[in-house]
């Protein structure tokens, strides 16, 4: 049976840098989650690197000219911009929200990219639009292994969802838009106090040390609330929180994307494959559980 609606939603789609390296889980399971429910990612011919943790803080034209860039390759599409990756999206936004608003700014990066800014293709991270544009009933109608069991922390970090100015999502402290995905899905949301902590994102290459103490300690608050797995939609929050936990802290906790649950919630194939990448195996879990 098809697991594919028959219309498909039609997006331009940003994979970043990560999403085809350090995080390449998250981009084939965003990939074949999306295509499962129709929606269709068209991704931007020749886009570059938004300038990541270092270009807004070096020179603060650059790191808006970079993300406004692959904003400007979406225009021609007309259509909002799909991006997985937390800091991406916030980038792309700010550029966006800087061309609208800024009359000069938006003209000298027309000479400069050679294109006509038309405020069509909004920026929006992934979880917004597997939130507000499906619905309810057509996530469920997905499912085929519902995650019945499975206790889950949903861990937003705190690029998603900061400045809430930028970003706009239900509440910067406290969002819940991903722990009603999962419950969508049949799994266990868990109420938990770390959702929004940072983990250190980029400070892992330099001082790993600190990396471990806030990651270990977002994982210990997961724990304590009774949670069997974290699921992130970060790529550095995810392998910061997977390959960071204390040696000496308790048993190793398991982290997923969102992507990978889903599409374990919808009976995709090749799923196994990406549980094989992650440092902490998440497979005995989801055995034990029945969802292997």
């Amino acid at each position: 049976m098809s697991t594919r609606v028959d219309a498909p939603m039609r997006y331009t789609y940003y994979p970043g840098c990560t999403s085809e390296t350090t995080a390449v889980e998250f981009g084939l399971s965003t990939e074949v989650v999306c295509e499962a429910l129709g929606m269709e990612l068209i991704e931007l011919d020749d886009w570059n690197c938004c300038g990541a943790s270092s270009a807004h803080s070096l020179d603060h034209e650059l790191g808006l000219a970079l993300p406004g860039r692959n904003v400007a390759l979406a225009q021609q599409a007309g259509l909002d911009i799909v991006i997985p990756c937390p800091a991406c999206y916030q980038h792309c936004r700010d550029a966006d929200i800087r061309m609208r608003d800024d009359l000069a700014w938006r003209e000298k990066m027309e000479r400069i990219l050679r294109f006509r800014y038309e405020g069509k293709a909004r920026p929006r991270h992934l979880l917004e639009v597997l939130s507000r544009d499906l619905g309810k009933e057509m996530l469920r109608k997905r499912v085929t292994r519902p995650l019945e069991g499975l206790k889950v922390a949903s861990y937003y970090g705190c690029v998603l969802v900061r400045p809430p100015e930028l970003t706009g999502w239900d509440d910067p402290e406290h969002p819940v838009t991903m722990d009603q995905l999962i419950h969508e899905v049949g799994g266990e949301a868990i109420d938990w106090s770390y959702k929004v902590d940072c983990c250190g994102a980029s400070l892992t290459l330099s001082r790993g040390d600190i990396v471990t103490e806030l990651s270990t300690r977002i994982v210990e608050g997961a724990a304590e609330a009774g949670a069997d797995c974290i699921v992130s939609v970060c790529g550095m929050c995810e392998i910061n929180l997977d390959t960071r936990q204390a040696p000496g802290s308790r048993e190793k906790m398991p982290v997923f994307y969102l992507t990978e649950l889903l599409a374990l919630a919808f009976g995709l194939p090749r799923v196994e494959r990406w549980l094989r990448r992650h440092s902490i195996d998440p497979r005995p879990l989801l055995r034990e559980r029945k969802l292997l």
